[in-house]
């Protein structure tokens, strides 16, 4: 019987990655190249076939290694003799001349570098399962795997050729690997979490955030061990208490030692094996040689001339890169305003509106739970907080370390000025999911609570009342059953996904755009709709945002157009496509810290109501006469 409850399990979790496998293998074969995969593809092409690493240095190598491995198996043209090569970073030109302009069948170039980053976010969710079986059981670990297989989110960005889904994989191992390590401190275990915490740093630089985070980690854990066991009583147990601290930021240093000397010197070894050492001397002077922290920059050019150390210097620099962007914000659409500064309130609002709303109140019945329970502690006296206070450390150690991570990386986003999208919290994502399904597993096997100390418990106690077992199974079921309509109705326009209360797939638009909603995924869309409604001499003119050609998928048909040209049909054009990126861009309210020329705002469009019609969800179609 066991034994058929456990392939019963596996069934279960097989299906749900089956299913995720199957929408994001469908929406990679459907959408067109978004705008950061036209640099990463060709960036991670070089890195495997060249060996070179002059191109988007501002992101580590791995997920664009993995993505072009099926590349290398490939018959394809790359002219290096073009002066894009032989530029400062020019990985936009030579995307495009990759993709479009040598020869080569795009499509199929971006559809199998899709392969890569689809298997990470497949394996997340495996490791998602494994993390959360240890948490909640076997059973209630499909829950988490399903809500993260499912979510609009993860399906829109685990099939594009980015650094998103990558980092969430590489941070979630890293974290599960070091507190593995934590309650089991052998030397393998030291080692492995060492390979996860390199393989997180050459996925992404937001996981730098992971060295305060470790030795936050590791400490308060020790510390957790240290008053239990009561080392700090005499001087001699003050000095095992400080050789305890001492040791395990000893550990995590070689953690950290271990991850950049195994797995990121040996990749940027990999990919600069060719990159001549002046150039990259030029390239990194011009690239950071304006640092605010002079020292640093200097450093780094240094470094980058040395033939043993340059890969750590090409590391280096990519992490300057980001901070020097992270520092000047982005030009970004936000419920209505054009700003470079960004909004504090853009990652918890933009959430609420791309989260699919069973999963929010999944989410909120956890929250809930969860604040009740600490309620609940405090108000049977001060006195006993320290003491629930360390008995929930050494009991749910591994909860803790979920929500101390979440907490850092969300105060970083927020305080960020670098609005880039929902994406940047992907990270979060698993570990809200399995803390979330952790309390609503504990709301499902509690009865009516019979400690009713103020009238806030008594409330709870109340609304608690209501729910008996089967009320909240049928409830768990709707959930469920609505974020699997959800997924469906979703398919393929994951990335423009909004809930309903946000306008849904087609309006959400008008809260947030960029990679929110609009990152150049329907140009093929527009591609089948011309096939439908253009003669084949007739021509369209079109103002794309994307990583797409317009000219490659359009031929002769399509007109290259921009706001200031006016209006097309005075040279006999009746048709117009724009992407809605471009159009939320020259409609919004500016902030005081924006300029924008007239001549981009498309007044003379707004003589026509609504576009005719779509291609996809994100390209608008006007007919205009």
């Amino acid at each position: 019987m066991r034994h058929s409850f456990s392939l019963l399990n596996i069934i279960i979790l097989t299906i749900i990655i089956a299913g995720s496998a199957f929408f994001m293998i469908n929406a990679a074969y459907t959408d067109s190249a978004i705008f950061d995969e036209t640099a990463h593809i060709v960036a991670g092409y070089t890195y495997l076939k060249h060996f070179d690493y002059r191109f988007n240095p501002e992101h580590p190598p791995l997920v664009k290694m993995i993505a072009a491995i099926p590349l290398l198996f490939q018959k394809l043209n790359f002219p290096t003799d073009k002066d894009y090569w032989n530029g400062l970073n020019e990985q936009w030109t030579a995307g495009s001349q990759f993709l479009y302009k040598s020869g080569n069948d795009a499509d199929k170039i971006i559809f199998s570098s899709r392969i890569g980053p689809i298997f990470l976010a497949l394996l997340l969710i495996l490791f998602i399962y494994l993390w959360a079986r240890k948490l909640v059981g076997r059973w209630w670990a499909l829950f988490p795997a399903f809500l993260f297989a499912c979510s609009p989110l993860v399906l829109a960005h685990g099939h594009y050729v980015t650094t998103d889904i990558g980092a969430s994989f590489g941070i979630f191992i890293c974290i599960y690997a070091f507190i593995n390590f934590l309650y089991n401190q052998s030397a393998k275990n030291l080692f492995l979490a060492g390979l996860a915490f390199g393989l997180a740093q050459a996925i992404k630089f937001s996981s730098v955030l992971l060295i305060p985070y470790l030795f936050l980690i590791g400490i308060i854990y020790s510390l957790t061990i240290i008053i239990n066991k009561q080392l700090f009583a005499n001087s001699e147990k003050i000095k095992i208490f400080c050789a305890k601290i001492a040791g395990i930021i000893w550990k995590t240093a070689l953690i950290m030692i271990i991850g950049y000397a195994f797995i990121v010197y040996p990749l940027y070894l990999l990919a600069t094996w060719n990159y001549p050492v002046e150039k990259q001397v030029a390239d990194t002077s011009a690239l950071v040689g304006g640092f605010k922290i002079s020292a640093l920059s200097d450093l780094n050019i240094w470094i980058a001339g040395n033939r043993i150390l340059r890969p750590f210097a090409e590391y280096t620099l990519g992490v300057l890169m980001v901070a020097q962007r992270s520092a000047g914000g982005n030009n970004a659409y936000f419920l209505g305003e054009l700003s470079s500064h960004g909004w504090w309130y853009y990652f918890p609002l933009i959430y609420l509106m791309k989260e699919t709303l069973p999963a929010l109140l999944i989410i909120f019945i956890g929250f809930i739970i969860g604040f009740f329970d600490a309620f609940q502690t405090m108000a049977r006296g001060i006195k006993k907080i320290p003491e629930k206070i360390m008995e929930y450390l050494t009991i749910h150690f591994t909860e803790f370390s979920m929500i101390s991570f979440i907490t850092i990386y969300w105060i970083s986003s927020i305080s960020s000025p670098l609005n880039i999208g929902v994406r940047h919290i992907l990270p979060t994502i698993p570990f809200i999911y399995i803390l979330s399904t952790g309390a609503f597993k504990r709301w499902l096997s509690s009865g009516s609570r019979q400690i009713s100390t103020t009238s806030l418990e008594k409330i709870f106690n109340q609304i608690n009342a209501l729910f008996n077992f089967w009320t909240k199974i049928f409830l768990l079921i709707i959930l469920i059953i609505w974020l699997i309509s959800e997924t469906l109705l979703a398919a393929p326009f994951f990335l423009s996904y909004y809930n309903e209360l946000a306008g849904g797939r087609m309006d959400g638009y008008k809260y947030a755009t960029d990679s929110n909603f609009d990152w150049g995924q329907d140009l093929k869309r527009l591609e089948i709709w011309a096939g439908k409604n253009l003669e084949s001499d007739e021509k369209i003119a079109i103002d794309y945002f994307g990583g797409g050609s317009p000219e490659y998928y359009l031929g002769t048909q399509f007109e290259p157009w921009w706001s200031a040209r006016g209006n097309p049909k005075e040279e006999k054009i009746q048709w117009l496509a724009v992407s809605v990126n471009t159009l939320q861009g020259a409609y919004a309210r500016l902030t005081p810290d924006f300029y924008r020329n007239p001549a981009d705002e498309y007044r003379w469009l707004e003589n026509y109501n609504n576009p005719t019609e779509r291609a996809g969800t994100s390209i608008f179609i006007y007919r205009l006469y």
